[in-house]
């Protein structure tokens, strides 16, 4: 069904891929289409994290339908793609949604916000490799700590192995916690506090500073909260060797918990 709604309905051609070569697999291709399609639909930047600040009990904080965060957004486009009678584009989308943000939702500082913009604002040196300012007006710095637990610690985790090897060896890892993981449900509110909380236990608990707990307050850019991310860059964080062992395993144990929910919420649409 998944590979039928995604070939009958495939993505705009003229769309701007950053993924090059364009994957063939349909699956592999919907992953990435959402970070392209929300460029030129900015209304749907906010769909992909939701700001549980930091230090907040479990279960205080709840987003509205203005804020449009990833729990409520998952659940509109799960009915969506339930709803036979949808638009077929519609339906398409909404499963293209539904398998990015399974992954977003499993990323931790796509779930937890410390007046950073989910640790965007948070300068890192990686590896060596000192962040440098790429934007003087919104003090936007790459390398961050939101980037390169997107993408350098994956890749770097994964070594020279192909994808699907990656793959294989998280699954046979983790393979005897699915049958738990399944009988927990499909839950976005929890799958998204659980994030929350490795965010604080590692993402930011290994950090070589220890980052004080802001008191929330709107953020639009990294210029804000008193100039955020220049106070960021003078703790001189570093993310190297030490950091990659501790976070290891909450990473591939993610990325295996996103592939299981992602299966159980399609099987919950054709049972």
């Amino acid at each position: 069904m998944v590979n039928q709604i995604l070939t009958e309905n495939p993505v705009d051609p003229g769309l701007n891929r950053f993924c090059q070569p364009v994957a063939s697999d349909p699956i592999e291709d919907a992953a990435t289409w959402a970070d392209d399609y929300r460029k030129g639909h900015p209304d749907t930047a906010g769909w992909h994290f939701i700001d549980i600040p930091r230090g907040a009990a479990k279960g205080s904080f709840t987003c509205d339908a203005v804020q449009s965060c990833i729990t409520l957004v998952l659940a509109e486009q799960v009915k969506i793609l339930q709803d036979s009678a949808s638009d077929p584009t519609e339906r398409a989308n909404a499963l293209r949604f539904i398998i990015h943000f399974a992954g977003d939702i499993h990323q931790p500082l796509h779930c937890t916000t410390n007046n950073d913009r989910g640790g965007n604002c948070v300068p890192v040196t990686y590896f060596g490799q000192k962040p440098l300012e790429t934007d003087q007006i919104t003090k936007t710095f790459q390398l961050n700590l939101h980037g390169v637990w997107d993408t350098q610690l994956v890749e770097r985790i994964a070594g020279i192995e192909t994808v699907e090897k990656f793959a294989a060896a998280i699954e046979k890892r983790f393979k005897p916690q699915f049958a738990t993981w399944k009988e927990e449900g499909v839950n976005f509110d929890n799958w998204a506090w659980e994030s929350h909380e490795y965010a604080e236990k590692v993402t930011y608990g290994a950090l070589n500073r220890k980052i004080p707990v802001e008191t929330p307050e709107p953020v639009n850019s990294c210029a804000d909260a008193d100039q955020i991310a220049e106070r960021m860059l003078k703790l001189r964080e570093k993310v190297g060797p030490e950091y990659q062992t501790f976070v290891t395993r909450t990473i591939e144990e993610q990325l295996a918990k996103a592939g299981v929910r992602l299966a159980m919420i399609l099987n919950q649409v054709w049972p």
